[in-house]
This record gives C-alpha cells, sequence and structure tokens, in this order.
C-alpha cells in the first residue's frame, strides 16, 4: 500500500493538473482543428470499462478511441496485437485487467517507463523497477460453488480440497489458455514447485474436470446446474450474485498459504502516437478515483489506495498469497503448455 492519507487527493490533484496542461497545449495547437485523442486497447470487461473511459472524456475533453478483447481470447488477442503492431503502434495505453503478459510484453521491449506524481511512493509489489507497467485494482480467485446444491460447511477453499473424489465430475474451470486462469495455474507451479504443481493438475483430470470457454461462462455453468462448483474470479461471482444467481464463493487457498491476487495493470505503449494524452490517461487510470470506481462497480475491485481501500473491506481478499508475479509470468508459458497436455 502507498505511504500517507493525503496521497489520494494529492494524485487526483495531479492528474488535474496534468489534463490542463494537456487541454491547454491542444488549444494552442493551430495547426490542428481536430479533438484531441487517445487510443486505448482494454482487456477489462466492456461492461465496466466503457461508463470509466466515458467520465475521463467529460473530465479532460479528450477523445478515447477503446478496443475491447472478447471472453474467449481475454487479454491476449490485445497482446498478439500490440505484438504485431510493434513496427507501427496504433495503441497509446493498454489497460489489462491481469498482470503476467503485461509483464511479458515489458520483457519483450514492447512498453516505455512512465513517472509522474501519481507514481511516486507506488507499493514496489504493483510495479515494473523501471515503470515499466503499474498494477492497482485488485481481483482475486476464488472457488465459486451452488448455494443450492453445496453448503457453505462444505464448500470447498483450496485447491487441495476439490481434488477430493466428492468433487469427480462437478467442476470445471476456463481454458488455461487465456485470461486469468493461464495465470492461476502459473502461480500454482511458482508455489508448489513443478512437480506439485503436475499432481495437483492430475489430480483434476482424475476429478473430470471440464474445460469451458471463459470464467464468465464457468460461473453460467454452476447458476444453471450444469456444474457444482468452478475455478474464476471474484469479479465473475459478484456479477452472478447481482443477477440473483444463487452463488458464493471461498477464495482459492493454495496449500493454506493464501490466495491469488491478480491486480490491473496500466502501461504506455513504446512509440505511442498520442504521447501527451496518453500520459494524462495513465494519471487517470492510476488514480483513486479510477480505483473507487471500479470498487463501485458490480466488478467489485478491491483498491490499493489506502484511503479508498478502508472504505470498500468487504472485498478484500483476506490472505493473498506471497507471491513474485514476475516468476509466475516466467512459468505462464510452460504451465500452459502443461495443462493442455494433462487436462485434454
Amino acid at each position: 500500500m502507498r505511504k500517507g492519507s493525503s496521497r489520494i487527493s494529492r494524485g487526483l490533484f495531479g492528474f488535474l493538473i496534468t489534463a490542463c496542461c494537456i487541454l491547454a497545449f491542444s488549444c494552442s495547437d493551430k495547426d490542428s482543428g481536430s479533438q484531441r485523442e487517445v487510443v486505448l486497447y482494454c482487456s477489462v470487461d466492456q461492461e465496466y470499462a466503457e461508463s470509466i473511459v466515458g467520465e475521463f472524456e467529460k473530465l479532460t475533453g479528450i477523445k478515447v478511441r477503446t478496443r475491447f478483447d472478447s471472453e474467449a481470447t481475454k487479454t491476449l488477442g490485445l497482446v498478439q496485437r500490440i505484438r504485431a503492431e510493434a513496427a507501427s503502434p496504433v495503441a497509446d495505453v493498454f489497460w489489462s485487467s491481469e498482470i503476467f503478459y503485461t509483464i511479458r510484453l515489458a520483457r519483450e521491449e514492447l512498453l516505455m517507463g512512465y513517472k509522474s506524481q501519481q507514481t511516486d511512493d507506488w507499493p514496489a509489489l504493483f510495479m515494473d523497477p523501471n515503470g515499466l507497467w503499474h498494477g492497482f485494482a485488485l481481483r482475486g480467485r476464488v472457488i465459486g460453488y451452488s448455494t443450492e446444491r453445496v453448503s457453505p460447511e462444505d464448500a470447498p477453499r483450496s485447491l487441495e480440497d476439490v481434488l477430493d473424489s466428492k468433487w469427480k465430475g462437478r467442476l470445471v474451470m476456463a481454458e488455461p489458455a487465456f485470461g486469468t486462469t493461464g495465470g492461476d495455474v502459473a502461480s500454482w507451479f511458482a508455489h508448489y514447485g513443478p512437480v506439485r504443481a503436475r499432481q495437483i493438475l492430475e489430480g483434476l483430470k482424475a476429478n473430470e474436470m471440464r474445460l469451458v470457454a471463459g470464467n464468465s461462462t464457468a460461473v453460467r455453468m454452476v447458476a444453471t446446474g450444469q456444474a457444482d462448483i468452478c475455478f474464476t474470479d471474484t469479479d465473475d461471482v459478484y456479477a452472478a450474485q447481482r443477477n440473483g444467481w444463487a452463488i458464493g464463493l471461498n477464495h482459492l487457498d493454495q496449500g493454506g498459504d493464501g490466495s491469488l491476487a491478480i491486480p490491473n495493470t496500466a502501461a504506455l505503449i513504446k512509440g505511442a502516437p498520442h504521447i501527451e494524452e496518453a500520459a494524462v490517461l495513465m494519471d487517470f487510470l492510476l488514480s483513486g478515483r479510477l480505483e473507487e470506481l471500479l470498487a463501485q462497480s458490480d466488478s467489485h475491485n478491491y483498491p490499493i489506495h489506502p484511503e479508498v481501500a478502508k472504505r470498500y473491506e468487504s472485498y478484500s481478499i483476506p490472505k493473498p498469497l506471497d507471491v513474485d508475479y514476475s516468476r509466475v509470468a516466467e512459468e505462464l508459458s510452460s504451465a500452459i503448455e502443461t495443462a493442455r497436455e494433462v487436462l485434454r
């Protein structure tokens, strides 16, 4: 967490100052009669991101041209697009709903460092050492369960619990090649080691775990009686509960050491064509206001800004796994390959 109770007000003030400077620059640009704009690639669910982007546009007058990813290729589709456009970037900013592919883009030298008043004293756990990305607004990995067919006392609370044969044929999980599931599986390799992680996958296979298109699909299958439990993220369960679906959650503990917390990340694309406007958008994405909006939304992401976080403690992750996100990113490709080999 960042230090100092005045961080949010300072950060918002810094954002407003930056926005005013860019708008002044825009008004003085006599060679362009068009509206200032910025291109955002965003893997956050469109239903949550659109209203947030709209607030930014109203506040700054900067038009945001947003490209979203599909549920089936969540995050990876935009990552591949950034890679393909490296020689002539189209996007200015990448707002990802996860961290692992952002780290990989940084290692591929496709991102550029960013520093402003907003990033002063940012928690080391949630930032690249060179400022190539910054993390915020946490989601947690959880076990979603049917409250109609599974009692709270019987509902599994850990990976180890799910390996019990009583859950055979009753579990679904998103395809690990896309979205946060791949990062979750990679965290098993980083936390347990490759031998035990493979044993866990083999145990899931023995319990006839089914792979589905995405986290929201997994939750829907539990809600419609096609499964009793699923691996998913907090936001998908919160959305299901908003819809009145009979679904509860337990945080997906790994061996008693806690559950994986997954931050959003924001990063500047190397060679961004609208760099001044991109700086304003970056400051907004890293502001306490953005985290407040996500916490208030049906996704209920848990903030890292202390003054915002204390107002949304009900969405906190009780025991976050002590994890090296860079290590998990290193394990990602091999973990996905192993999961495909074992689970197919």
